[in-house]
């Protein structure tokens, strides 16, 4: 962790202060996919919408760019994870995922065995190419698995079929030790067994991680323009709880509200985030959270592909050269943000961890703590703060109450 050495200049400013920097992440955006599944709300673009096709040279270069425009805001912090995420990143070639990497090495101190993560459609798997991920630096890969049941993927509309993602498993297992697979539940028409025999069949491949989501119609897909049959929410928290009690009883720990993991496997890029670390986004459409000593700064980089690569044309200003928006985090938001993410967490977070990492006391949403503790949403005391089972199945109930305006932090 970097200790802050206060500039004079700003002894006087009134915003709170942090005593140390969080740990770094670094998350790198791909931005094309085979086709957009009726359920993604993700900054993603089918390859066949873009003119000319994936401009694959060319959008590593405005990376490379990107990164280089981007270094006086975490000089000289060690970056201690990397995470290729989409979009579908496996689109890229080896030679490029090496190329960003080499880039990276090159302008940031990375950790030694740094967890480098790279996200996978089982559409796109080949036995060389994975190989040479390999060889490129990735350590850990994340598949898009969604489901085994033929019918599902269909209805998901994945480009994937069970056979390409049993294929994708096994070509993964001989290259990575660290996998994770990516299911969901609560899909159109699912039934109980259904899901049981997914998460069933994906605890068989022996994978270190298996992340179980919930389907949610989010805005702006076209499943909530045109909904599926979905089951009801009685039926839903029946699937989540025998997803739980299975992966459970297979040695699996539930250590965030939909990741599942083997001993010591969690994702140290996603426990970084919901412990409100520091993450640098490059990449059409990727977001940034970057901590000083005075404040705590939040970015969105130009979502559009065309619009980001057209930023990296030679000539171009360098200052905020790829950023949309950029704002400060408040002192009232501060708090929130921090309890929407930490909350996540079966284990909780230390009382000391929400002093450093947002600069306020913990009485600042004293009254917060009360209101939870009262409802039974979380037990605490002097060292930590953990939600209850009942707080993590009601979590949108406990996250309102450290809303900014429930009071004043």
């Amino acid at each position: 962790m970097t200790t802050i050495i206060s500039p004079a200049s700003i002894l006087g400013s009134q915003a709170p202060r942090l005593t140390s920097l969080p740990p770094l992440s670094l998350y790198i955006h791909i931005p094309w996919c085979m086709k957009k599944c009726p359920y993604c709300d993700f900054n993603s673009h089918e390859v066949r919408d873009q003119s000319g096709g994936m401009r694959e040279a060319e959008y590593v270069a405005a990376l490379i760019r990107d990164l280089e425009a981007a270094l006086p805001q975490v000089w000289g912090r060690k970056v201690v994870s990397v995470f290729f995420g989409g979009g579908t990143p496996s689109l890229f070639s080896a030679q490029s995922i090496d190329a960003i990497l080499a880039a990276v090495r090159a302008l940031l101190p990375l950790e030694l065995f740094a967890e480098i993560t790279l996200e996978a459609n089982p559409g796109t798997f080949e036995v060389q190419k994975f190989a040479d991920f390999r060889a490129a630096g990735i350590n850990r890969l994340s598949i898009g698995i969604q489901s085994f049941n033929p019918r599902h993927l269909k209805s998901l509309g994945r480009i994937h079929d069970d056979s390409d993602a049993r294929r994708a498993i096994e070509i993964a297992r001989k290259n990575f030790d660290n996998v994770n697979l990516d299911l969901m539940y609560g899909l159109p028409e699912q039934t109980l067994e259904e899901a049981r025999s997914d998460i069933e069949t994906a605890i068989a491949c022996d994978v270190s991680h298996i992340s179980a989501y919930h389907l949610t119609l989010e805005p702006n897909t076209l499943f909530h323009r045109y909904p599926p049959p979905l089951p009801d929410d009685d039926l839903a928290a029946e699937m989540q709880a025998t997803i739980e009690q299975t992966l459970a009883l297979r040695g699996y720990a539930n250590y965030e509200t939909s990741a599942f993991a083997q001993p010591g496997r969690e994702c140290r890029h996603n426990v970084n985030y919901w412990l409100y670390g520091d993450y640098l986004g490059i990449g059409a459409g990727a977001h940034s959270k970057i901590s000083f000593a005075d404040k705590i700064v939040r970015q969105m980089r130009y979502k559009q592909p065309r619009e980001y690569l057209a930023k990296a044309v030679p000539g171009t200003p360098e200052s905020g050269l790829f950023i949309l928006e950029q704002h400060e985090v408040g002192r009232r938001d501060r708090g929130f943000e921090f309890m929407m993410n930490a909350l996540r967490l079966t284990e909780g977070f230390a009382t000391e961890m929400f002093v450093e990492r947002t600069g306020l006391p913990i009485n600042s949403i004293q009254r917060q703590l009360d209101e939870a503790e009262q409802r039974q949403l979380i037990t605490r005391d002097h060292h930590r703060i953990v939600p209850t089972l009942t707080g993590r199945r009601f979590l949108n109930d406990l996250l309102q109450i450290f809303l900014p305006e429930k009071g004043k932090a």
